[in-house]
């Protein structure tokens, strides 16, 4: 891809992105990929919201880590702002990190795209889920996030 600008296209056309705060799903959901109920999270009171939000994007960040290379940067797509890469392994190493845009979708749609877009994560702020696709990312993620938020879908092989 020439710019990161060029993924929105490509995202849309791929996954059929449907924006909208009753399209759900949003996405046509690849296989393999396994969405998540994050309503039990949103549920909570502030200090339990904030606590889960962290949990999520910490399993994410470990996750990404594990079925990523470590050269494999990561397209950050935030809906209505500019897309980014992102180094899970060097952002992993950073002391104090700060995520620019969390994989928890605390307001807005976040997807997480490999370059090829055939593993990443599609947070769904309205219907408060996030799809975990691509077989090296469900592997790593679902069942650490499966042990404490249901499956509202899975879409495996």
């Amino acid at each position: 891809m020439e710019t990161d600008e060029g993924y929105w296209t490509s995202f849309d056309q791929r996954f059929g992105f449907r924006p909208g705060m009753r399209s759900w799903p949003a996405i046509r959901e690849p296989r393999p990929s396994v969405t998540l109920d994050l309503g039990p999270i949103f549920a909570g009171d502030h200090v339990q919201f904030a606590a889960g939000a962290d949990v999520v994007n910490s399993l994410a960040l470990v996750a990404l880590v594990r079925a990523l290379d470590r050269e494999t940067g990561v397209v950050v797509l935030d809906w209505q702002h500019q897309p980014y890469r992102f180094w899970p392994h060097l952002f992993a190493c950073q002391p104090d990190q700060q995520w620019l845009t969390p994989v928890f979708p605390n307001g807005d749609y976040y997807i997480f795209l490999a370059e090829d877009m055939s593993t990443g994560t599609f947070g769904h702020p309205w219907e408060q889920t996030l799809c975990v696709f691509g077989a090296p990312l469900v592997s790593a993620l679902v069942p650490m996030l499966a042990s404490w938020l249901p499956v509202k879908r899975s879409n495996r092989q």
